[in-house]
């Protein structure tokens, strides 16, 4: 071995300082003890024999690059090799024959064949024994005891990293134009247009202005009577009042509700096979559009959600709102089911990961963090926080207590609590008594029945192979219970009783939580407590002890306080880069859910900082936020072109105009179903199954299953309370990009295909709907062709069309009658058809 090649592994085995970006153990602020002393012949045994083998071997991984430690295992010190990786300690000094690193090097574990290039030589296996067996003998007994100075909390990386820095209050540039600022937000953007010398557009019309503002807030048209009182008022702060109306919209709520369920992957449903019903799903739907309505402080709805069941008293909002935990895909047969609950919280630490903070932790659920400084051991410290929240079911039972809450108020339940708990009671005995009776039974089954009775397939059992072998008094008493026992079950829902999704039976006392190797929870690793992402220096967070009486752990609310604390640095900013996407159809940041290195950087930094001051300043209200963007010159400028300006900023990144937009799946089916007025206003209660084409329903194994069609005038209310059934979906918000409810959306990717000309012309709905457009036409403007085309372009546009357009397209409707013999009616639908399928109807200016 090389001069070189020695002196990097003496360095590598407790002779170097780790370098900055290697993350510290939990032990590094203690004092370290001082290695044992070795003797000189067990020193040079070390250097001679020992040092070459672990740089030939290990160090490569373990060592040489501390910042890139495979497993977590540092081999580079002593201290590191007994605190051991993701595995535990590699080395047990009171039992050497025990240690892990001797099994690993002798191949005797399939998941860990150390080095994996190869198995070592005989020779070099007996000399990290003998090391082993000797207590790890050194050559530098100072360094070597773990006298290394621990790194810096997250590395520098940590420490430069604008995303993990406190939020800053910087004041407004400095700009030429001043007259062109209305607040604060159009100097920000106005100083980076002058840097690269180019001017912000003309502002939009007040008719287009209008358009975009109602369906920004409301996702539904403006009235034609609308926007002829905006257009023609005179008063200065019309466009203001004009927000305030909109924001006092109930309709609001249902818009900017729908934002936020992309963001936390709400569904109905559980997905896989039998893509079974979550019941109750509804209301966690009704209280997010309500908590928009009402203007929630962001941070109680962060506290609610995360952890609204240990709020004390009767609350029923709160408890709603951790349905939050159960929207997401469940599998209900399981392969694995140690590895089924694990993916149940990875699914809950990325929805939070992402939805609150903007970022991947799940990215570290089988590995340090790829590309920010995010060690496994932060993952399993989230995973931690809500370990008390048991599975959405312990069978196959969908409606499990685990998941499902009785939000009654007290003086209501009281009445029929009693007979509940009598009923319940006799319940669990005749349970008990039947399933003696089986037992007896399923002993003289072959073994691999007696096997599947004893997990969730008992029940397969006990119908196809138990009950077929009772008889006598047995069978008698069998059938008497199994009578009894469903009659008692049959008994409906006490009166008055009020049931809710939510999290439900929670561990007071949380099992430990382990670092899983390669995300397996049949490989634990250390065990790890509550805590907040290294990279941010804060000390382990203080878990009270459970009060009495208390029916969860209390750690999700520690966890709540964090995320909603003012000096979280992603919480606001990740918030209100979600605002300023919802409005202007790209975030700042425009990786919404992800802040750290793989996403993208933000355009306007020093903006980004300054809203978010600015809206916790604000008491974290959202619709003051909203008037504060919408009033600014930025948000009102017209989406038309500039030869110059998109010559040196095509995407317009810097702000030089509006960014025009499609309607979204529900705006484009909410928007037909106003100008046709069939639009049913009727708010909140169980989802609505709208009409789905019968060529659609035969792509389910059950043609039909899961989606009882709802009576028009139901199935006619807004798509926000559509039933979201993840096998299932209603085909034109498929295809105008709803996204799938199966993990949380960041941004709806706008997709421009033929099936979605295809279904707004020929599509069962678009084509019934043109039909009750016709009709409202004639209604309210009969026999007269010329008023049903002006209204017609009216109620679709916003805009008044010119005397031309109005007489050519009433000679279209003419031609369509004379040249294919059509009636009024149906050549006035075709005209409505062509509306609906006109770009000036899903596109904003």
């Amino acid at each position: 071995m090389t001069t070189r090649c020695l002196a990097l592994a003496a360095l590598a085995v407790g002779l170097f300082a780790v370098a900055p970006g290697v993350r510290s153990r939990a032990n590094d602020d203690k004092k370290p003890e001082p290695a044992p002393k070795f003797s000189a012949a067990q020193v040079e045994f070390f250097k001679k024999d020992v040092l070459p083998v672990l740089t030939q071997n290990c160090l490569k991984c373990h060592g040489d690059e501390p910042g890139k430690l495979k497993g977590g295992l540092d081999l580079s010190t002593r201290k590191g090799t007994l605190d051991g990786g993701e595995t535990g300690p590699v080395v047990n000094l009171a039992k050497p024959a025990d240690s892990l690193l001797l099994r690993f090097i002798h191949y005797k574990d399939e998941n860990h064949k150390m080095p994996p290039k190869g198995k070592m030589s005989d020779k070099d296996i007996a000399t990290l024994e003998k090391w082993v067996k000797d207590g790890l003998p050194v050559s530098d007994d100072r360094i070597g005891g773990g006298g290394v100075k621990p790194p810096p909390k997250g590395g520098q990386d940590g420490k430069r990293y604008w995303a993990y820095q406190p939020v800053k209050n910087p004041p407004a540039p400095g700009v030429k134009a001043k007259e062109w600022v209305k607040n604060p937000i159009d100097a920000f953007v106005l100083a980076k247009l002058e840097a690269k010398n180019l001017k912000p557009v003309a502002p939009a019309t007040k008719a287009a202005l209008i358009r975009r503002a109602t369906y920004d807030l409301t996702g539904l048209p403006p009235t034609p009577e609308e926007v002829d009182a905006f257009v023609n008022s005179t008063d200065a702060d019309a466009y203001e009042k004009l927000l305030d109306k909109l924001l006092a919209s109930p309709q609001y709520g249902e818009k900017w509700g729908r934002h936020w369920l992309d963001v936390v992957r709400f569904g109905e449903t559980n997905g896989y096979e039998r893509d079974g019903p979550k019941p109750y799903a509804y209301r966690y739907r009704d209280y997010v559009i309500k908590s928009f309505n009402a203007d929630k402080p962001y941070t109680q709805f962060i506290k609610e959600q995360i952890a609204g069941d240990e709020m004390p008293g009767h609350n029923p909002d709160a408890v709603i709102a951790t349905g939050f935990y159960r929207l997401g895909i469940w599998d209900d047969e399981p392969a694995d089911p140690q590895l089924a609950v694990f993916d149940g919280y990875d699914d809950i630490v990325s929805t939070i990961g992402q939805g609150f903070l903007a970022t991947t932790f799940n990215c570290a659920r089988c590995h340090d963090h790829k590309a920010d400084p995010i060690p496994a051991a932060d993952y399993y410290k989230l995973v931690a926080f809500i370990r008390d929240v048991k599975p959405y079911s312990n069978d196959r039972n969908v409606r499990s207590a685990n998941s499902l809450s009785d939000i009654t108020p007290p003086d209501q339940r009281q009445v029929y609590e009693a007979d509940l708990k009598k009923r319940e009671a006799r319940v669990a005995v005749l349970k008990k008594m039947m399933e003696a009776i089986e037992d007896e039974i399923i002993k003289t089954l072959p073994a691999e029945d007696q096997r599947a009775a004893e997990g969730i397939d008992r029940p397969q059992v006990v119908d196809k192979k138990v009950i077929p072998l009772l008889k006598g008094k047995q069978k008698d008493d069998y059938n008497a219970m199994k009578a009894e026992r469903a009659e008692l079950s049959k008994k409906p829902a006490p009166p008055g009783q009020q049931l809710a999704l939510s999290v439900n039976n929670c561990d007071r006392n949380p099992s430990p939580t382990h670092i899983l190797v390669r995300g397996s929870p049949h490989a634990k690793g250390k065990e790890v407590k509550p805590g907040f992402p290294e990279v941010l220096g804060l000390p382990d967070p203080v878990i009270p002890a459970p009060q009495p009486g208390a029916k969860a752990s209390g750690r999700r609310t520690v966890l709540a306080d964090w995320i909603a604390s003012e000096k979280n640095p992603f919480t606001a900013r990740v918030f209100v880069n979600r605002v300023w996407q919802y409005h202007f159809g790209r975030g700042i940041v425009p990786t919404a859910n992800d802040f750290g290195k793989l996403g993208e950087q933000p355009t306007h930094p020093e903006l980004l900082d300054w809203l978010a001051s600015d809206f916790m300043a604000g008491d974290w209200k959202l619709k003051r936020f909203h008037k504060l963007i919408m009033l600014s010159a930025t948000y009102q400028l017209s989406s038309a072109g500039d030869d110059a300006n998109l010559k040196a900023d095509p995407s317009n990144a810097l702000l030089w105009r509006f960014n025009m937009r499609r309607l979204s799946g529900e705006e484009v089916r909410d928007s037909i179903l106003t100008v046709s007025g069939s639009l049913n206003l009727k708010q909140f209660g169980p989802s609505t199954y709208p009409k789905i084409p019968r060529e659609v329903l035969a792509g389910q194994s059950v043609p039909g299953q899961g989606w009882p069609t709802s009576p028009p005038e139901e199935g006619n209310r807004r798509s926000v309370y559509a039933h979201v059934k993840r096998s299932l979906r209603v085909p034109i918000l498929v295809g105008f990009d709803q996204p799938d409810p199966d993990s949380s959306c960041p941004v709806r990717y706008v997709t421009t295909v033929p099936t979605q000309s295809l279904g707004l012309l020929n599509g069962e709905f678009a084509n019934e709907q043109a039909e009750a457009f016709a009709r409202r036409l004639q209604k309210d403007a009969p026999n007269d062709l010329t008023a049903q085309v002006k209204l017609a372009i009216r109620l679709t546009t916003g805009r008044t069309p010119p005397a031309a357009e109005v007489k050519a397209d009433a000679a279209f409707v003419e031609r369509l009658k004379d040249k294919h013999k059509l009636t009024d009616a149906q050549a006035l639908a075709r005209f409505c058809l062509l509306c609906l399928n006109a770009n000036e109807f899903v596109y904003l200016d």
